[in-house]
């Protein structure tokens, strides 16, 4: 029998399953015992310290009901994402009611011993987040940080022609930058080969204490704001609070409405192939904070409706019972004898108001590793190498030669590998990558103004935005393709708090054995700290290197090759692997090439290694060892060893490249680590260390602390900066080689009085240095055209 998804009847059991949803929701808040309330509460019953909150729960469970309907009555492929940011209860609540929570977690059964676990276990030690976290199924934005719902929900959707993210986003996330900036969304959504998403801004009125701005604005503002960016505003308004019957209708017509124009859209685009750029619709859902919840506390003052709905709205707790009774009429208002049996199973004619299988949206596959997920088709990357007869004869662009092989995995991946960046693919030079790839772009094209775009495109970098192209990426990858994201080294920092949290996510979720793994999140620095000549001390901060290798190192992989073939070799490793964040800091200007492909797939593989046609202490013990990390640090190490050795044939110098700098750490720190044994063989014990390095120094200190040789003088960024040449750049910050060369020939007591007379040059060099740039605006001839010497 056909099923009247518009009837009132219907509409009654959507409000049957809604109130069940805020039932399971008050409960998990406040109590750790006696879940169907028969019997007197007591103390043992409530927790000791409820924590939570309250303020979004009911609207989002109203959304989610409804949501549902449509799943059912349009026979969706949707999910889920929850902007607002502490609302854990929704998903639990509703995975629970369409019984996947306990398919996953069979321990919370389906009965009153289940549901007391339910219960006692949120916001709990040793239980579940207050936030929709990895634990929760469904969840593949946790919102402890607030502005990315909507940029994983579009990322999430693009090549998944079939889904629809239902994006809910709480007026106060709305008002961050990532999320007022992810409105341009609409501009890069394919109606042919992507999905859509369905922003759902849940309008309650308030933050923490603080009104919200879009509450204030009318709904002629509101229509004018989202009309202008490119959406078709729906709106709904709860008008009577204690009358639930009308907003039921009306939410049910809206997101009809809403459905329709969205199928209508993908409709007229892919028959008549019209990649038209359309308004997609949004709901915009207007209802007090903390609806159905205490209509004041206990000195009278408003809790519904107003800010002090945000968190806990009563104080009750373990210790505090004098008002209990107020705690048991809020949960008896939802009238649990609706959908409870006496065993405390939910009644099945309230389960059936939600979809079944893989439509219920806790378990959609998307949400769980991507629907048929396909590895990463990568071509062999020796046949993009450069072929290096002498080490520094060849000049090459790192990332010119990366861009080639980028294309080819383009070609070969053709719907499930992306780039993405603000604006500064061409300026990193992946040139190869955006002729084969095209930028995605649904505007209007203006040729010959616009270059590189297409309607259908692999590469989304055409908004000025770090958190939109950061979560467009992390929601592409959660639901299990592949991409990278490039930019400008200084300006990764604007989104390593977006990086913190997907790590986070990475970690938790790891520790769920029913949680599929993820692809890896490529992460590639470029227009570093010293090539920024004509941008100057603003785009000069390598500092992701320092914040990256503070969290789990299990999880994060940082990677500084030295040249292109490095960058090649580093890429098939780091694009082969899973749940991880690889780090990759790489040069865009022309440089001297050092490594055959050979050559440097062993550094990439061992993480670092002795560069011995660098060296001159082969089978004996060093006087100095120089080690580099980045290519800037790689050239100017060369470039010491060869002054010095001009100097003093005689010296024994060994030279260390490192590649993947986190494996230099203490099996202590990180089970990658090198043993001290294999550490001192390539450092030796006590000889001195000039460590020349791309990012802050104190990590290079760091990594020395627990190793035997502190003999260490490490030559990195010391956070001096300006517009000046590409080589001064490193003068500023002794990076450069006549200070290396002068530092090692200090540090050697053999060399204190012999060498004098050397270090006394490399300072008139210097100042010879600083003296030419002033007036020629460029480097010295020998500094430009220095080329390495094989060490006779």
């Amino acid at each position: 029998m056909a099923v009247d998804y518009d009837s009132k009847q219907y509409l009654a059991g959507v409000d049957t399953y809604w109130r069940a949803a805020n039932y399971l929701s008050v409960g998990q808040l406040f109590l750790r015992d006696n879940p169907l309330l028969n019997r007197d509460l007591t103390a043992s019953d409530v927790k000791i310290k409820p924590i939570g909150h309250w303020g979004t729960i009911v609207s989002q469970n109203f959304i989610y009901a409804h949501l549902n309907r449509v799943i059912k009555k349009y026979n969706l492929n949707m999910f889920y994402i929850e902007g607002s940011g502490h609302g854990g209860q929704v998903m639990v609540s509703n995975s629970y009611l369409d019984g996947s929570y306990s398919e996953i977690y069979p321990n919370v059964s389906q009965d009153e011993a289940g549901l007391k676990k339910l219960f006692k276990q949120f916001s709990f030690p040793g239980g579940v987040a207050s936030h929709a976290a990895p634990e929760t199924p469904g969840s593949i934005h946790e919102g402890g940080e607030l502005g990315y719902s909507l940029s994983h929900g579009t990322g999430a959707i693009l090549d998944n022609p079939d889904v629809i993210a239902a994006v809910e986003i709480g007026d106060g996330e709305a008002e961050t930058g990532p999320l007022a900036a992810s409105w341009f969304s609409d501009k890069f959504i394919n109606p042919i080969k992507d999905g859509a998403v369905l922003p759902i801004i849940n309008m309650n009125g308030f933050k923490i204490s603080n009104p919200t701005i879009l509450s204030r604005m009318s709904d002629e503002e509101l229509t004018n704001y989202f009309t202008g960016m490119g959406w078709d505003p729906l709106f709904v308004e709860v008008a009577n609070p204690d009358d639930h019957a009308p907003v039921h209708v009306d939410m049910a017509k809206t997101m009809d409405k809403a459905i329709e124009k969205i199928q209508a859209i993908q409709k007229n685009a892919r028959e008549n192939n019209d990649e038209t750029l359309p308004h997609w619709p949004m709901i915009i859902f207007r209802s007090p904070k903390g609806w159905t919840g205490p209509k004041e506390d206990f000195s009278g003052n408003p809790v519904e409706g107003s800010f002090r709905a945000h968190q806990v709205p009563l104080p009750i707790s373990a210790s505090s019972m004098e008002h209990a009774d107020k705690l048991v009429s809020w949960m008896k208002s939802y009238k649990p004898e609706d959908f409870f049996n006496p065993d405390g199973t939910i009644k099945q004619e309230v389960r059936d108001f939600a979809p079944t299988g893989d439509q219920r949206m806790a378990v959609n596959p998307i949400t769980n590793g991507g629907i048929k997920p396909e590895p990463l088709k990568l071509p062999d990357y020796k046949q993009f190498a450069l072929k290096i007869e002498q080490p520094g004869a060849t000049e090459g662009q790192d990332m010119i030669v990366w861009a080639d092989w980028v294309a080819e995995v383009m070609r070969l991946n053709p719907s499930s590998f992306r780039a993405f960046g603000p604006d500064e693919t061409k300026s990193n030079r992946l040139y190869a990558a955006l002729d084969q790839g095209k930028r995605q772009w649904m505007e209007d094209i203006h040729e010959p103004y616009d270059e590189n775009m297409a309607h259908e495109g692999r590469i989304l970098d055409s908004q000025l935005s770090e958190h939109q192209a950061e979560g467009w990426l992390e929601g592409y990858v959660l639901t299990g393709r592949h991409g990278f994201f490039a930019t400008y080294e200084s300006f990764g920092r604007v989104v390593d708090s977006m990086l913190t949290q997907h790590m986070k996510w990475l970690r938790k979720a790891s520790e769920q054995s029913w949680r599929h793994d993820y692809p890896s999140l490529n992460f590639i620095d470029t227009s570093t700290v010293f090539q920024q000549d004509h941008n100057g001390y603003t785009h000069q901060d390598p500092g992701m290197l320092t914040h990256m290798a503070e969290k789990k190192p299990e999880l994060i992989r940082e990677y500084l090759p030295g040249d292109a073939n490095t960058l090649l070799a580093v890429s098939d490793v780091a694009f082969r692997s899973r749940e991880k964040i690889n780090l990759l800091v790489t040069s865009k200007h022309p440089r001297p090439q050092w490594f055959s492909i050979d050559e440097a797939t062993n550094l990439v593989h061992n993480g670092l290694g002795y560069i011995d046609w660098a060296s001159t202490d082969q089978g004996q013990e060093p006087d100095i060892v120089f080690a580099a990390a980045g290519s800037e640090p790689t050239w100017e190490v060369f470039a010491a060893v060869s002054l010095l050795h001009d100097e003093f044939p005689e010296m024994k110098i060994r030279t260390i490249n490192v590649v993947d700098i986190l494996k230099l750490r203490s099996p202590k720190d990180d089970p990658r680590g090198l043993s001290d044994k294999t550490f001192d063989r390539y450092f030796t014990t006590d000889k001195p260390v000039i460590f020349a390095f791309h990012g802050y120094e104190d990590l290079i200190k760091d990594i020395f602390f627990d190793r035997h040789n502190h003999n260490l003088h490490v030559h990195g960024y010391r956070e001096n900066g300006d517009i000046t040449t590409p080589f001064d750049m490193r003068v500023l910050n002794e990076l450069d080689r006549y200070h290396l060369a002068q530092d090692a020939v200090l540090s050697i007591p053999e060399y204190a009085v012999k060498g004098a007379y050397f270090a006394s040059r490399m300072d008139a060099k210097l100042a010879q240095h600083t003296a030419y740039i002033r007036e020629n605006g460029t480097d010295m001839p020998e500094v430009n055209d220095w080329k390495w010497q094989p060490l006779k």
